[in-house]
């Protein structure tokens, strides 16, 4: 019997409660069953709340060796720290008309939605704060305020989903919506931008601005049907943003295989502009688990963070005297 993939409940004809509700639901039993362990804040490094057990490596502080342990297993063992550092996150969410499309399980208003809502989850436990704000046709909206607790993220959420449920036509502008979030966002935190990027392609330069002083999340939602044509014959397709029709017709190889090369160039595009900017970069599929799309590119982000930070203590270690402790004044 073969499983049918999960997907983010569809916004359209679905009540809000509900909504909100199967969300809720998908986040709690899955994700938190797939990422253990709460947020260790948003810059590597040592804390001041103890944290675990483990062998000592060449290259550690020589000062975290925990020496009662260390005598009872008789090998030398240092105590981690956790990072207590106050998270403020925001988000900043494309409601234009181009995300109201979707030819496979759910639509990509659908999959932005799921990005908030498991964003908040994810960032808002431990007493971090989050806020919002939407960009569409007409412009941004007033910013949610960035506030800690269950009723906030169920505010926030609902709030996403009324804009994502009525959009006007016409594109976002992103670049506005990434300086106004630059504007609002005064204190230094986790900044998560989601959009379909299919806007003017003149958001980099603000997007690397916001990268200088945020530590940025690009969550990139797309459909199938924007990557590849499939053979249908004659297609008739509408223009979400300015309302014009097109037919073409799906039967020339040719064709497909020039809408093919096209849509890979704009998504190598969206995605090398990402990557100058300093910004993580997460694409999520309306023809796949958001899910587990999600939990991995988590997972995989704090293994990076888990190396970098090793690395930058063997550095730390290497600079100081031969057979001596790392000098105090060394940055950790």
């Amino acid at each position: 019997m073969s499983q049918r993939t999960p997907t983010a409940p569809r916004i359209t004809g679905t009540p809000a409660a509900e909504v909100l509700r199967r969300l809720e639901l998908s986040v709690t039993r899955r994700l938190d069953g797939l990422l253990q362990g709460d947020h260790r804040g948003l810059t590597p490094g040592h804390g001041t709340e103890p944290g675990d057990i483990r062998a000592y490596q060449p290259g550690d502080d020589v000062r975290r060796i925990d020496w009662n342990v260390t005598a009872r297993l008789r090998e030398p063992h240092v105590r981690d720290t956790i990072a207590d550092r106050e998270l403020e996150t925001w988000m900043l969410v494309d409601t234009s008309s181009t995300m109201a499309f979707g030819t496979a399980r759910c639509e990509k208003r659908d999959l932005a939605l799921a990005a908030v809502a498991a964003t908040g989850f994810l960032t808002s436990r431990t007493g971090n704060r989050v806020g919002a704000m939407t960009i569409g046709s007409a412009g941004a909206s007033t910013p949610i305020p960035a506030r800690s607790g269950r009723v906030q993220l169920q505010a926030l959420t609902r709030q996403v989903l009324t804009a994502l449920h009525h959009p006007a036509e016409g594109r976002a502008d992103l670049a506005l919506g990434l300086r106004r979030i630059a504007a609002t966002a005064t204190r230094r935190g986790l900044v998560v931008v989601i959009s379909d990027f299919l806007g003017p392609d003149d958001w980099s330069h603000a997007l690397r601005s916001l990268a200088l002083r945020h530590d940025v999340l690009c969550v990139e939602v797309l459909d199938p049907l924007e990557i590849a044509l499939p053979d249908v014959g004659m297609l008739t397709v509408r223009d979400v943003a300015t309302g014009g029709e097109l037919d073409i017709p799906t039967g020339n190889a040719q064709l497909r295989q020039q809408y093919a090369d096209a849509a890979a160039a704009q998504r190598a595009t969206i995605a090398a502009s990402i990557r100058r900017a300093g910004a993580d970069h997460l694409q999520l599929r309306t023809d796949r688990d958001w899910l587990l799309d999600l939990a991995a590119f988590v997972s995989g982000r704090r293994d990076r963070i888990d190396a970098q930070s090793r690395a930058a203590a063997h550095r730390s270690g290497d600079a100081g005297p031969t057979g001596t402790a790392p000098s105090a004044g060394v940055p950790r």
